[in-house]
């Protein structure tokens, strides 16, 4: 008997998927439950998992963009074949019996072969060690994350330490390694004469001039059009303002040590960000709003969308309820959403929705940009990098922690007056964080 496996749904949004990669060749014996492909839609990547035992049948390619219910393959419903049982090694690994006999060896073999000999991530460019184990690493197999990431990066997994069971390249390793710094190919410089060349010939380059090409991913292709979408389709605006970061920069260095204690997380800019934006939200509820259709939409609610940054390219998962939340309720879910996004492993409800946005471009060293709106949301607050200025004190000038805020907004729903309103009332509950505890 045998088993046919589609495209599952993934959401409502979504009729289609590329498939990324298969973890099981064709022909492979797979056990039930076991992880056979991972696929990616425009807004995450998910595992096809077999359902059924038996024997695969592949019948879609890697990199093949499938609708959903469409037929990947078909698993026929067999035992497991009588030498796989008795070695007790999964089909779908490659393995050097070789290279294993020589891992086996010594105990030093053992610490290479489990990927423990030397830190991952580390520089091996133009390092003579890292070279000569080159040939021990050859047989090292990046999962179908890892390999995109080392692809995306230009890295030869054989230089790369797996970490993961029998020395396969984890998606943590990939991220780690660095690229191999490109050895320098510049002409010699000699006391040579060069002919002249006539006034109107174009001057010729004498460096390397490669170039490589990559397919957009389903997720880059929905960022590309929802991006050019926004600027389309929205009057958009944006004002800005500054914030005297001493108060809160105060309070965590003195309190810090103590809240993560208590909460097991540290004290960060965002909680502060977002108590105060979800105070100001509901006092200016136009900027919590969305347009639908010919109607105006205002949230009784607080949902706030946090903009990060991924391998695979931005992600704004949602802290639902976020007026509703403590400091340390917010870091956990900050933490917790950050951690899924960099893995690949948040859902598409996690995703789904939101009424505000907040991005930090701070972290990054951004002094001072204008943010695009996440639709249909009509607003996003842009946070920024923090730098000492001087600023103006009961008339004396006095060197303060500064950090520039811009406020992007759809000017159909909000009106100049409140959407600067909005943001001067956030810069005050900045300021005095006292205010964020009180509620005044």
């Amino acid at each position: 008997m045998s088993v046919e496996m589609k495209v599952p749904p993934v959401g409502e949004s979504i009729n289609e998927v590329t498939l990324s990669s298969w973890l099981k060749n064709d022909g492979d014996y797979v056990e039930m439950d076991e992880v056979i492909a991972e696929m990616e839609s425009d807004k995450a990547t998910f595992e096809l998992t077999a359902e059924k035992a038996g024997i695969l049948h592949i019948k879609a390619q890697e990199g093949e963009t499938i609708p959903v219910g469409t037929l990947v393959c078909i698993i026929e419903e067999s035992e497991a074949p009588a030498e796989e049982a008795s070695s007790g090694k999964d089909s779908g690994k490659s393995s050097n019996e070789d290279g294993a006999g020589k891992a086996d060896a010594s105990p030093a073999g053992e610490e290479v072969a489990a990927g423990k000999a030397e830190p991952a991530g580390n520089e091996f460019a133009g390092n003579a060690d890292a070279a000569g184990s080159a040939s021990g690493k050859a047989n090292a197999i990046p999962s179908p994350a890892a390999a995109k990431i080392l692809a995306e990066k230009g890295i030869d997994p054989a230089l790369v330490n797996g970490t993961g069971k029998d020395g396969r390249i984890t998606k943590d390793d990939a991220m780690k390694a660095a690229a191999p710094k490109a050895e320098s190919t510049a002409p010699s410089t000699t006391a040579t004469t060069t002919p002249a060349q006539p006034k109107s010939a174009p001057a010729r380059a004498t460096g390397e001039r490669g170039e490589r090409r990559e397919r957009m991913s389903n997720l880059r292709k929905t960022i590309a059009r929802r991006l050019v979408q926004v600027k389309n389709d929205t009057a958009m605006l944006t004002t800005f303002n500054e914030v005297d970061m001493s108060g809160i920069m105060a309070l965590r260095a003195q309190y810090k040590d103590k809240f993560k204690e208590k909460y097991g997380v540290g004290l960060g800019f965002m909680s502060f960000f977002t108590r105060a934006c979800c105070q100001a939200l509901q006092e200016f509820p136009a900027v919590n709003a969305r347009i639908d259709g010919d109607e105006l939409v205002y949230n009784d609610y607080v949902d706030i969308s946090i903009a990060v940054s991924t391998p695979r390219g931005l992600v704004v998962p949602v802290i639902r309820n976020a007026e509703t939340l403590s400091l340390n309720q917010i870091e956990e879910n900050v933490i917790d959403l950050a951690v899924k996004a960099r893995d690949g492993k948040l859902t598409i409800e996690e995703m789904t929705g939101g009424t505000f946005t907040i991005t930090n471009g701070g972290v990054f060293g951004s002094m001072l940009s204008t943010p695009i709106i996440n639709a249909p949301q009509s607003a996003i607050l842009g946070m920024h990098n923090i730098v000492e200025r001087p600023v103006v004190v009961n008339k004396e000038i006095v060197i303060r922690p500064v950090m520039f805020v811009a406020l992007s907004y759809d000017h159909r729903v909000i009106d100049g007056k409140e959407s600067v309103s909005f943001l001067v009332r956030v810069k005050q509950l900045l300021e005095d964080p006292a205010r964020l505890l009180l509620g005044v």
